[in-house]
């Protein structure tokens, strides 16, 4: 339960490139590993199968890299070779959700797939969502289908996707926009379903002469939501974007995808505490930040680094990966159990062993990490002003993920005496 999503589009940040972010927050025990998919070519009239139904398989499906829960077909999030991001969140709607249909994570995975601009993306995932509608659990262990939220965008502009179960809305991003667990589009949508006013009319959701639709009020449902769950996480994020404007680069979104309101670190709050759910997710028993990305979204074919995080921003660092070079395939290790070759799951022992006694341990792991991660801005700044080649991308994330595992190798050693 949980995830927030950002964008800045080109206007609003430093160097003019827009700037893709999310936190992806689930089970707090689920491996989620970086996948790198080429560009493929399918035979005419195949299907494909996706976490729980097939749909008509596209005829190309671009290359892209994903982070994906080590049991789903689908993505939380990634970024396609055309610069396209998609992440999604899970919202709270009134229609009910059958056992099957896409999820939100399908439909990620399908506008990347599928997608050579936001607007592409946006297309592709409206219409395959009102064909085969949502359904079947986002949870591997719990049976708990839910509607969901998405961002999408592309160097040039952006989207906000807002569903449930067929039925969904769309409003464009001017400079700056986030989204989190819950529907937050009023009116100022611009593209919807067909249907959307009417449904909600004839169910009385929405009276017959209100006026131009009001998604969140009509189709929003939020009995049995923690009232602490997304507001203030909304609302911080959107505050941090618009004080930044004009300032923000990949850096500072990493850090905003490390927030927890007024401490730089987490500190546990009781479950009823305003800020319990903070943009960096620790809920014990409920929801982790279990993987992070930034992504810029250049316009043109300069190399420019996704980075990715493995666990909770606020305890990990931030990776190098390049789609045009081969990313480190023991990136998407592990699975259900604790695995010493899987880097998520050695993101994972040092969060358990910080959970010991946060206040202590957890600015010692802060400090190694703010030291490889400028490390590795650096190095990678100077390999993308020069265009450095395939080969040298390669060898350089190879090397990223080798000074990571040592590190978190060491750092474990020392937290567990």
């Amino acid at each position: 339960m949980g995830c927030d999503t950002l964008v800045a589009l080109g206007a609003a940040t430093r160097d003019g490139v827009t700037l893709f972010g999310k936190n992806s927050d689930r089970p707090p025990d689920e491996c989620q590993g970086i996948v790198q998919l080429a560009r493929t070519r399918h035979p005419p009239g195949s299907v494909v199968r996706c976490q729980y139904i097939e749909v008509p398989q596209a005829a190309e499906t671009a290359a892209l890299v994903g982070s994906q829960p080590h049991w789903c077909w689908g993505f939380e999030h990634g970024v396609n070779e055309h610069r396209v991001a998609i992440g999604n969140e899970m919202v709270f709607a009134r229609e009910p959700l059958g056992s099957s249909g896409l999820t939100g994570m399908d439909l990620v995975r399908l506008g990347l797939e599928r997608g050579r601009d936001a607007d592409e993306a946006l297309e592709v995932m409206t219409t395959l969502l009102e064909r085969y509608g949502q359904g079947g659990s986002g949870q591997r262990d719990v049976d708990w289908p839910y509607h969901n939220a998405f961002l999408i965008a592309d160097p040039h502009r952006a989207w906000i996707l807002e569903t449930s179960a067929r039925h969904w809305v769309a409003a464009p991003v001017r400079e700056t926009g986030n989204i989190s667990n819950g529907l937050a589009i009023g009116a100022e949508w611009t593209r919807a379903a067909s249907d959307v006013t009417a449904f909600a009319v004839a169910r009385g959701w929405w009276p017959a002469a209100g006026g131009r639709l009001d998604f969140a009020r009509a189709y929003g449902d939020d009995a049995g939501v923690p009232p602490n769950l997304c507001a203030a996480r909304r609302a911080r994020l959107a505050a941090l974007l618009v004080e930044g404007r004009g300032r923000l680069t990949a850096s500072a979104v990493r850090s905003m995808l490390r927030d927890h309101y007024d401490e730089r670190l987490h500190r546990p709050r009781p479950f009823d505490d305003p800020h319990h759910f903070s943009v960096c997710m620790h809920s014990p028993g409920l929801s982790h930040t279990t993987a992070a990305m930034v992504a810029p979204l250049v316009p043109d074919a300069r190399p420019a680094a996704v980075w990715a995080c493995l666990g909770n921003p606020c305890l990990g660092v931030f990776l190098p990966l390049y789609q045009t070079a081969r990313i480190p395939p023991r990136l998407a290790a592990g699975g259900r159990e604790p695995d010493a070759t899987s880097p998520w799951w050695a993101a994972h022992r040092l969060r358990s062993l910080v959970e010991r006694d946060p206040e202590r341990l957890a600015p010692r792991v802060r400090a190694r990490w703010d030291e490889l991660e400028a490390a590795l801005t650096r190095e990678a700044a100077e390999l993308e002003a020069r265009a450095a080649p395939p080969s040298e991308l390669t060898a350089f994330m190879e090397r990223a993920v080798d000074r990571y595992l040592a590190h978190a190798d060491a750092l474990g050693r020392e937290l567990a005496v």
